[in-house]
């Protein structure tokens, strides 16, 4: 299993931030690992639905079908996904409200058994794609 975590303090209202964070058709102007939706976002954002994503990991294209597992607006998103290899992710979003500003915490997770071979080099890579994506976040929000 390989974890991984970013934070940052964003200066806009937690509604501001949530609005750009599930905008699923501005996605790639943020997210680091994001290069398209084949079938678009999800229809409505709630628990249960799924969409497919096609991302870049290390380098490497993948294809993943997510599945909302929580939904709380302007608070919290996790979403479950299915890769390639077998690879399962988790997704969790959460957005805290700090006077007119948010602190948005990302934590993922990584399992399956071609995680074990790689489990260093992704926590790295997905970390660092993490920092990014908030930091381009936070840049379109502010």
């Amino acid at each position: 299993m390989a974890e991984v975590s970013a934070q940052t303090r964003i200066e806009a209202p937690a509604e501001k931030v949530w609005a750009r964070l599930t905008d699923f058709s501005t996605y790639g102007d943020w997210n680091a690992t994001h290069t398209s939706f084949p079938q678009g976002g999800p229809a409505t954002l709630e628990v249960g639905a799924t969409y497919q994503e096609n991302m870049k990991l290390m380098g490497f294209p993948a294809e993943v079908t997510w599945a909302v597992e929580e939904c709380e607006p302007a608070r919290l998103l996790t979403t479950r996904g299915k890769g390639p290899m077998g690879v399962n992710l988790a997704m969790r979003y959460s957005l805290t409200p700090d006077g007119d500003a948010t602190t948005v915490r990302v934590d993922g997770e990584f399992t399956g058994a071609a995680v074990s071979l790689m489990a260093g080099k992704l926590k790295d890579s997905a970390t660092t794609a993490l920092n990014e994506s908030l930091r381009k976040l936070s840049a379109l929000v502010a």
